[in-house]
């Protein structure tokens, strides 16, 4: 199927968040415009994120601040990911050990786990981005991963991006110090680039892969999960990527634009082209 007709056929747009539709916290000057046009297109779209610091409702309460309106059912996060594979992949198991934020923890309890502490024997362990970090809760984990507790990471990044004069320790330098430590590896490490996130918007909206464009700013985590997935791969140039790095990669992107604004011309353009008899 040639470029337009895929373009034509989209019906749903999965949007990375910082890099994509803001940086840090301001938001791009177009995007409130292009989610419009979606809207007005007949598209819909969903939101997504790696970072698993905050709940469903601190993403909210940040996009709507930053005067992105949206709903509950228009995010998912890397921790919704991690809910539905616990659910689907080990469906007994109801006691976690989570290394993450209270915010992390809650949206665990609030999808029927129970979060353990203390001395409480877990049924698996998920380690997230865990920006309150102690040692001792490190070493716990540690204990009850080489007792052969399933480990679950929510995503891969090893740091998380910021403006301020530090480095962000994530989600994967915590796993890797934890594999190092106990000579065991995750079982699976959700997030971006795995398709699960894509594949759970698919099924929440009735989709197929090729109903999807997935539009991010990074090559090795939105552009390869689009291309594991099977959907639309859209790389916008207002993050991380360059020119350079896409003239460099082996596959790169369907599409590479700008930003958010030129690839609604596209959408705008296709759709309003009449398919061939």
């Amino acid at each position: 199927m040639d470029l337009l007709s895929r373009l034509r056929s989209i019906r749903h747009v999965a949007l990375d968040m910082d890099g994509t539709i803001y940086k840090g916290g301001t938001i791009f000057d177009f995007t409130l415009a292009f989610l419009a046009r979606l809207g007005q297109l007949g598209i819909g779209y969903t939101l997504l994120t790696n970072n698993s610091s905050k709940s469903v409702e601190g993403y909210l309460d940040r996009l709507h601040q930053l005067g992105i309106k949206v709903g509950a059912e228009q995010l998912y996060t890397s921790s919704l990911a991690t809910i539905d594979y616990l659910k689907k992949t080990f469906p007994n198991v109801h006691r976690l050990y989570v290394v993450g934020t209270a915010s992390l923890c809650e949206e665990f309890a609030r999808a029927g786990f129970s979060v353990v502490t203390g001395e409480e024997e877990p049924e698996a362990v998920i380690i997230g981005f865990d920006t309150d970090l102690t040692y001792a809760r490190l070493c716990k984990a540690a204990w009850w991963i080489q007792q052969g507790k399933p480990f679950i990471a929510t995503h891969p990044d090893r740091v998380c991006p910021t403006d301020q004069p530090t480095i962000l320790v994530d989600c994967g330098s915590v796993c890797a110090c934890l594999e190092y430590a106990t000579g065991c590896h995750p079982v699976a490490v959700l997030g971006k680039p795995d398709p699960c996130m894509l594949m759970g918007i698919l099924k929440r909206h009735g989709l197929q892969p090729g109903d999807l464009a997935m539009v991010g700013d990074r090559l090795y985590t939105d552009i390869v999960m689009a291309r594991r997935t099977g959907a639309v791969s859209v790389l916008v140039l207002t993050g991380e990527a360059t020119k350079t790095d896409v003239e460099a990669c082996p596959e790169p992107p369907d599409i590479v634009v700008p930003s958010l604004r030129e690839f609604g011309d596209l959408l705008e353009d296709a759709k309003g082209r009449e398919a061939p008899d």
